[in-house]
């Protein structure tokens, strides 16, 4: 803008607008008086809020591809509400809300109900630490196929069936569940989804039943991570699964993993080879696998799979996660017959941080 008059408006036309008030950039403030920051972070936001508006409703873009707010918990459902208007004004693509955490205000930040039903041009939805309301009306977007939930809370688990039901072309799902989120049940059915990632942490304390059931039968890629006591269901079998990646530290895997024998590529990392899935199943199309040596079972396992895919070409061990240090590590009992893999197909294997001990004489 100052070398030349043409570039003046130029800025009005960017269709990528990150706006960051994350406050990561007044860290060293954290040891002050906390009313005097509090003043700070409020005449700061209020500048913050003020640039937004002017830059957001100035732009004239045709359409804004990304529109990126990385938030304080100091910031107002109203703005938001006014911005997300603003995003269905621009047609907006990709639309990403995250409220840092590191923010010391305890009041959550509530999502505008303007959000279910103005953005119908989207394609990506990120959203990350915040609360999602009720609403009587219909939960709407029709174009959207990439959808990011991490650590969001609802109202119910009826609400999220609800919006996984607004989501009728939807390919992608990121669910990171956390504390206190008010869903006991997580049902997943979605026919056109081909790539989901599931994270459950083990701090989720659920008093009454509680778990996940999934009827995805276009699924392509799946990732779970779940570290709880909860149920896994699998409605239907995936037969399009072509790589998954299932890290369990629970028993009651037999259904689940019962339903990936058509995966091409998996890493496990189970707590136990016992019912890990179903007898006679068998993993014709595995050419990868990778397994995790945390668990004390993870060789009982190692053999059951190998035994199991007779086209395996490749196999890599490697610990990724701590050790219990408490619980023996396994010993190697020589199977009664090699697996056919080993002779037939198996053409690397790797082995990182191995751990072995020198023999004695």
């Amino acid at each position: 803008m100052v070398l030349s008059k043409r570039w003046q408006f130029l800025w009005m036309f960017v269709p990528k607008l990150v706006y960051d008030d994350s406050f990561e950039k007044i860290s060293q403030l954290w040891m002050m008086v906390p009313k005097l920051l509090y003043d700070y972070q409020n005449i700061e936001y209020r500048r913050f809020s003020r640039f937004v508006d002017r830059s957001l409703f100035m732009n004239e873009a045709p359409v804004i591809e990304t529109l990126n707010f990385k938030l304080g918990k100091i910031c107002g459902s109203k703005d938001l509400q006014m911005w997300i208007r603003a995003a269905d004004k621009g047609c907006v693509r990709e639309l990403i809300i995250e409220i840092n955490t590191c923010s010391r205000n305890k009041t959550p930040v509530t999502l505008p109900r303007s959000l279910y039903t103005c953005c119908r041009m989207l394609v990506t939805l990120k959203l990350r630490n915040a609360v999602l309301v009720d609403d009587t009306c219909p939960i709407s977007f029709p174009s959207l196929k990439k959808l990011s939930l991490e650590s969001m809370k609802y109202p119910d688990d009826e609400f999220i069936n609800r919006l996984l039901s607004g989501c009728p072309v939807l390919e992608d799902l990121v669910v990171e569940q956390c504390r206190d989120d008010n869903v006991a049940i997580l049902s997943i059915r979605m026919p056109s989804l081909k790539c989901l990632f599931l994270h459950k942490s083990d701090n989720i304390v659920k008093k009454d039943a509680h778990g996940f059931v999934i009827d995805a039968p276009s699924l392509e890629c799946l990732d779970i991570v779940d570290y709880s006591h909860g149920f896994r269901i699998v409605e239907k079998k995936m037969c399009k699964i072509a790589k998954a990646n299932v890290d369990i530290s629970y028993p009651h895997t037999e259904q689940l993993l019962g339903s990936l024998t058509s995966a091409k590529r998996l890493f496990l990392c189970l707590p136990t080879s016992k019912d890990a899935y179903p007898v006679g199943s068998v993993f014709n199309t595995l050419v990868y696998l990778k397994l995790c040596i945390c668990e004390t079972e993870w060789l009982n396992l190692l053999i059951c799979v190998l035994r199991d895919s007779p086209n395996l070409q490749a196999l890599k061990l490697n610990q990724y996660h701590p050790l219990r240090t408490r619980e023996p590590r396994p010993c190697w009992n020589e199977p009664s017959s090699v697996p056919e893999c080993i002779l037939h197909s198996l053409e690397t294997f790797k082995w990182v941080n191995y751990e072995g001990k020198k023999k004695r004489n």
